[in-house]
């Protein structure tokens, strides 16, 4: 008889759902602070859009391959 379970289990899909908002939340500290044309906005190499937010992607993404990799057995 076949198997037929699901490839992934209720705690892959809550650890895909935080890896999903760590991307999500690293995105959205990337953007803000507008800059007209012609005038310099120093906000732009924040350390928040510069260090932290590619931080928070990256892990982000991390965690999404762990939590599509990952092995939960029921």
């Amino acid at each position: 008889m076949e198997d037929r379970r699901f490839p992934l289990t209720r705690r892959n899909y809550v650890i895909l759902l935080v890896g999903f908002g760590l991307v999500l939340l690293g995105f959205v500290l990337m953007t803000g602070g507008s800059s007209a044309p012609g005038e310099f906005n120093e906000e732009m190499f924040s350390w928040r859009r510069i260090t932290l937010a590619p931080i928070l992607v990256i892990g982000g993404f991390a965690v999404e391959i762990y939590g599509i990799m990952k092995r939960f057995d029921k």
